[in-house]
């Protein structure tokens, strides 16, 4: 047998020990880990636990394998949405299939999961838009899926709404530029899945009422060509209307989840031509600022949160100090001061069930509704306490790795 693993690899050294001249379908229960937020495949996947994480290994032909493995490595290094690829194995004995082991993606959920479990705050329609941003992505880096379904896509929570990543590159192809009629053919076959997932829930008793698998199907195609055309559509405008109308544009596609490359401003009869290149490049703008103030690393939308509670807890110093406090040393002292004591009072019973940014933009959601309810604000440790105490515990536990590994326990 024969592994290749992506450097660094430090923490696939544990995963040697498995069994791999086994089939995955005959390795001992008591090595496999029962992940129920997992979505159905059509190859055979099991899950692992190895020296503190979790890892999902997928049986499949070794040139499928290769494929898949070059494709999501290539994917992680350009910040695409996908999970994160470790390695493969292969020449098995007995003509075995090889095996692709990729890292389980931390507190992600399968649409499956989320539809049973009611109390999870979600809808139909919002899973759709998600995956829709996440097809756009991948068109715009000229990635052609072949196979966009509900089941090939995991959810994460970004300060309360939804991202997207690609599960499943088997049937990838990369392009410089996907035309038009490829990237119809891939809505037409991401619509016909999903209409199929739908029906599929619907027919399990997994489907709140009220929600038509065929018509919200049918509704991917325009979600889709509504969202290409604003981040792709050039936009004309009077020459004293460049200024405004290019930094709006430019907020515009930033608050969607696009980071943009080269603007091109075009003088023709009719005005000013703008012509932007949008594209997908993680960490974006807000990550990148957390993490130099903070050091903190975390999702887009979270960062954009935390960001701006660091900006409020330097005005705020500044205003009780009545001198400029410059922002590193805001940025510390929010860390150690405000962060830092939220995330101390998880009792460790509780510690696990959502990532300990999300935990800390839902805080400042339940600190704005406590306010609210006051007429006053209540501060930063009070919204902790009574969140910690009355919403965090009716959070699912089933949905991160720490919580996957104690039930094997």
């Amino acid at each position: 047998m024969r592994y290749l693993f992506r450097p660094p690899a430090g923490d696939a050294t544990g995963l040697l020990a498995l069994p791999w001249e086994q089939p995955l379908e005959e390795w001992d229960h008591d090595l496999l880990l029962d992940v129920p937020q997992r979505g159905i495949s059509r190859h055979v996947v099991r899950f692992v636990a190895v020296e503190g994480r979790v890892y999902a290994l997928k049986e499949i032909s070794e040139s499928l394998a290769r494929h898949e493995y070059a494709l999501l490595a290539a994917f992680e290094g350009e910040g695409l949405p996908a999970v994160s690829v470790l390695g493969i194995c292969v020449d098995r004995p007995d003509d075995q299939q090889a095996i692709l082991v990729t890292r389980y993606l931390e507190y992600s959920m399968s649409y499956r999961w989320l539809f049973s479990r009611p109390q999870v705050d979600h809808s139909a329609e919002q899973l759709l838009d998600t995956m829709v941003v996440l097809l756009v992505r991948l068109h715009l880096a000229g990635i052609f899926w072949g196979d966009c379904s509900l089941s090939n896509t995991l959810f994460r929570l970004d300060a309360g709404t939804f991202s997207a990543y690609l599960v499943d590159a088997e049937t990838v192809d990369r392009h410089p530029r996907l035309s038009p009629g490829q990237r119809a053919y891939d809505v037409d076959l991401a619509r016909e899945r999903v209409g199929a997932e739908l029906l599929d829930l619907r027919f399990g008793g997994l489907l709140p009422e009220g929600i038509d698998p065929i018509e919200v199907a049918e509704s991917l195609a325009p979600r889709y060509a509504s969202l290409w055309e604003e981040v792709t559509r050039e936009e004309v405008f009077r020459t004293d209307e460049q200024r405004y109308r290019v930094a709006e544009r430019l907020q515009r596609l930033n608050d969607l989840g696009f980071d943009v490359g080269e603007v091109e401003l075009v003088t023709t009869e009719e005005g000013t031509r703008l012509r932007v290149e949008t594209r997908v490049a993680e960490p974006g703008q807000n990550r990148r600022e957390l993490f130099r103030l903070t050091g903190l690393e975390v999702q887009e939308r979270q960062a954009q949160r935390l960001v701006n509670d660091v900006r409020a807890f330097r005005a705020y110093l500044e205003q009780k100090s009545g001198s400029p406090v410059p922002e590193t040393i805001a940025g510390h002292r929010w860390l150690a001061e405000v962060y830092q004591p939220v995330v101390d009072a998880i009792p460790p019973h509780l510690a696990g069930r959502l990532a300990p940014a999300e935990i800390f933009h839902e805080v400042l959601e339940h600190r704005w509704f406590l306010s609210e309810r006051a007429g006053r604000d209540v501060g930063t440790t009070k919204a902790a306490r009574s969140y910690v105490d009355h919403v965090l515990p009716q959070t699912p536990s089933e949905v991160t790795t720490p919580s996957v590994i104690a039930r094997r326990k």
